[in-house]
C-alpha cells in the first residue's frame, strides 16, 4: 500500500510541480522585452504571431514607425521581426543582429549557437535547433525559404537560395522551430515579387540583388527594451497615440498571463485526475486494512483480554495507517526528486520548462493535505474495531 500511495503522491506533486513551473516558464517564454510593438489588433493576437509565431498579422508597421519608436528618449533597445515566409513547415524570421544580442528568454538567458555564427551575408540562415533536427541541415547546407506559411503548395524562392550560417541551441521556444534571416535578405527575395506573386518576365538573379535598395519599408512587429522600467507606460501611451497609423504596445507579461487563464482549464483538468488518483490510493489503504481486521479479530481481541481499551485499539489502527501514509509520501517525495533531477535537461530543452529544485509552497501543501487526509482516513478502519467486542473476537466463526 505506501508503494501505490507513493506512487499517487509522486502522480500529484510532479503535476503540480510541472503546473507550477510551466505556468512560469511560459510567463518567461520572453524575458527583459518591456513591450512588444505591433499593428494594432488584440493583445493575445499580438503575442501569438510576434512571440509563439502562431496566425498572422493584420497588418504590418512601416519602417518609419519603427524609426520612430526606436528613436523614443526612453528606448534601450529595439529588435524588429518580419514574418511571412517560411520553409518546409518552418517559420521564417527577417530581423537584424539585435536579436541575438537582446532576445532573452527564461530566466534571463541569451540566445546561444551549437555550430557557426550570425548571418553576415544576405543569403545567409540561422536555423533553430528543431529545424536543424528534423531536416538533418549543418552548417553550410542549402535552403530555399517558400512564399508564405504552411508546408503545402507554396511558391519557392528558388532562385535566391540560403546558406545555413548557424545553428541555435535548444530553447524549447518557437526559436527552435524558427529560420532566421536578415531584413534585407527579405527585401532581396521579394524583389521581383508583388501582391503574392512573381512579377511575369521578370527575374533578378540573387548576384544582382546587391544593386538595390535593400532597406526594409515594414515590419511585423518589433521587441522593445527601455533604459528605465519605471518610463514603459509613458512609452506605451506614446506607442498607442501614434499618429502615423495605428499601433499596438502591450506589456508581454500582462499578455502572457491573460493567454495562460485561457488554457488554465487543462491544467485544472490534469490537477483534478491526480487528486482523485490520490483519493483511489487512499481508499485501497482504508480497504485494505478494514479486509485485514477480520485476520486480525483474534490479534484484536487479544490486545482487549489483556487490557487495551477500545480507544487504544483505535489508536493503534490510527497509527499503523498514518505510517504508512507517511511511509508511501516520503517515498513519493524521494522519487519525485529523483524523476525531477533527470528529467529536467530534457524538459528544459524539449518544451522550455525550468524545473527548479525544492517544493513550491502550493507542493507543500498538497502533501501536507494528503498526509492529513491519510491519517483521517486511517480512523475509518480503527473505528471499526473500536466497535469490535472481546467476545466477537473470542467467538469462533463456523
Amino acid at each position: 500500500m505506501a508503494v501505490s500511495i507513493a506512487l499517487s503522491v509522486i502522480l500529484l506533486l510532479g503535476v503540480e510541480q510541472l503546473r507550477t513551473q510551466a505556468r512560469e516558464s511560459f510567463a518567461q517564454s520572453i524575458s527583459g522585452t518591456d513591450l512588444v510593438v505591433g499593428a494594432r489588433t488584440s493583445p493575445i493576437q499580438l503575442i501569438l504571431y510576434a512571440v509563439f509565431r502562431l496566425g498572422d498579422a493584420t497588418h504590418n508597421i512601416r519602417w518609419s514607425s519603427f524609426q520612430a519608436v526606436v528613436t523614443h528618449p526612453a528606448v534601450a533597445w529595439a529588435v524588429p521581426i518580419s514574418l511571412g515566409d517560411s520553409h518546409r513547415g518552418f517559420s521564417v524570421v527577417g530581423t537584424n543582429l539585435d536579436y541575438f544580442e537582446h532576445f532573452r528568454y527564461g530566466d534571463g538567458r541569451s540566445l546561444a549557437f551549437t555550430a557557426g555564427h550570425p548571418f553576415a551575408d544576405i543569403f545567409d540562415a540561422v536555423i533553430g535547433a528543431e529545424v536543424a533536427s528534423q531536416l538533418d541541415y549543418h552548417v553550410g547546407d542549402r535552403i530555399v525559404l517558400n512564399h508564405g506559411t504552411g508546408d503545402l503548395g507554396l511558391a519557392e524562392h528558388s532562385d535566391k537560395p540560403f546558406k545555413v550560417a548557424g545553428i541555435l541551441a535548444r530553447t524549447g521556444l518557437p526559436v527552435d522551430r524558427s529560420v532566421h534571416v536578415s531584413l534585407q535578405a527579405i527585401q532581396a527575395i521579394h524583389l521581383d515579387w508583388q501582391g503574392g506573386a512573381p512579377l511575369p518576365g521578370l527575374s533578378i538573379p540573387a548576384e544582382y540583388v546587391r544593386k538595390f535598395d535593400l532597406a526594409p519599408k515594414e515590419i511585423t512587429a518589433a521587441l522593445v527594451g527601455l533604459k528605465n522600467r519605471a518610463g514603459v507606460f509613458q512609452v506605451q501611451r506614446f506607442i498607442n497615440h501614434y499618429k502615423g497609423e495605428p499601433l499596438l504596445a502591450v506589456l508581454p507579461g500582462v499578455a502572457l498571463d491573460e493567454l495562460w487563464s485561457i488554457v488554465s482549464i487543462v491544467e485544472k483538468s490534469l490537477l483534478g485526475i491526480s487528486v482523485l488518483v490520490v483519493a483511489v490510493g487512499l481508499s485501497g489503504l482504508v480497504a485494505v486494512v478494514l479486509a485485514g481486521l477480520g485476520e486480525r479479530r483474534r490479534e484484536l481481541a487479544i490486545l482487549r483480554s489483556v487490557g487495551a481499551g477500545p480507544l487504544v485499539v483505535l489508536v493503534l489502527l490510527a497509527i499503523e495507517g498514518a505510517m504508512v501514509v507517511l511511509t508511501g509520501s516520503l517515498l513519493g517525495l524521494s522519487g519525485l526528486f529523483a524523476a525531477s533531477f533527470f528529467a529536467a535537461s530534457m524538459l528544459e530543452a524539449h518544451l522550455g520548462i525550468t524545473l527548479h529544485a525544492g517544493l513550491s509552497p502550493e507542493t507543500l501543501q498538497l502533501l501536507l493535505l494528503v498526509m492529513a487526509t491519510g491519517f483521517l482516513a486511517s480512523l475509518i478502519p480503527g473505528y471499526r474495531a473500536y466497535r469490535l467486542s472481546l467476545a466477537d473476537g473470542l467467538t469462533p466463526r463456523l
